[in-house]
């Protein structure tokens, strides 16, 4: 049996939040989808997750959810990430870190998908250990009828996120990226069957620098005087992509990627 998952890059802010519920309904429709992975990241004020914005991301339709470099910036996460079964850390954070390394979604059928979190290294703030020996520490860890594996490997170098992509090729369903919020044109299935980007782009405002308004961003380029970012409001989209990947092998046969812009009466 084929499955078809789609994957959601970092949801940004309100405007985010709001494309998400408006376009889960309408894709799942479309495309038929049998999963749905969210990376929210960004989904309160731009920064972090909230307890109560993980609540929205869910009720819109998320199944699996994957975070970030921000995953403690909202405090009253941290009792979400210890309780909740759908919901991951970053895998290579320290281990007394909250949260838990993989989460598993049961479809309807009853087919096993699990998602795991990895930081990467290279120009990232946070700091974190080996991204690559955590998920093969991961992903050995996750029960043996689970034939469906998806990483989300939120870096900032494109290099080592291509890198993990071959590190973990056959023995991932999907592997893509998230953080850099601009979504990358090299989609893949890779030899051995595992469905690659290197950047799944921003569910969120485009009319904006990486989902932040664009004057005050542009203005502190030009300036080098820091200013509030905040969050900007128009052009919003959902982008992601859509892997059809085959439920007894965990092997991967197309992957295409994915744009819903929203209604423009829903975006202020």
């Amino acid at each position: 049996m084929e499955l078809r998952i789609l994957c959601i890059g970092d949801v940004v802010g309100r405007p985010g939040r709001q494309v998400l519920r408006e376009a889960l309904p309408v894709l799942t429709k479309q495309h038929s989808l049998d999963c749905i992975i969210t990376n929210a990241e960004n989904s309160t004020d731009g920064a972090g997750l909230s307890a109560a914005h993980y609540q929205k991301v869910v009720a819109a339709g998320s199944h699996l959810i994957t975070l970030g470099d921000h995953i403690y910036r909202r405090r009253d996460i941290i009792q979400v990430m210890e309780t909740a079964d759908n919901i991951v850390k970053p895998a290579n954070l320290p281990t007394q870190a909250p949260g838990k390394e993989f989460a598993i979604h049961r479809t309807e059928s009853g087919v096993g998908i699990a998602v795991i979190s990895v930081l990467g290294r290279l120009f990232m703030k946070l700091q974190a250990n080996c991204p690559f020996a955590a998920a093969d520490r991961v992903i050995a860890a996750i029960p043996s009828d689970v034939k469906i594996i998806v990483v989300d490997f939120h870096a900032e170098a494109t290099s080592e996120k291509i890198a993990m992509g071959w590190h973990l090729d056959g023995r991932a369903s999907i592997v893509f990226g998230t953080h850099t919020h601009v979504p990358t044109a090299d989609e893949r299935v890779l030899p051995k069957r595992t469905a690659y980007i290197s950047d799944l782009g921003m569910t969120g405002p485009y009319d904006s620098v990486i989902g932040r308004d664009r004057n005050r961003v542009v203005g502190t380029f030009i300036s080098g005087v820091p200013s509030p970012f905040d969050v900007a409001t128009n052009d919003t989209r959902l982008c992601g992509i859509i892997a059809t990947v085959e439920s007894t092998t965990g092997r991967a046969s197309a992957i295409q990627r994915i744009r819903y812009d929203a209604n423009p009466a829903t975006q202020r």
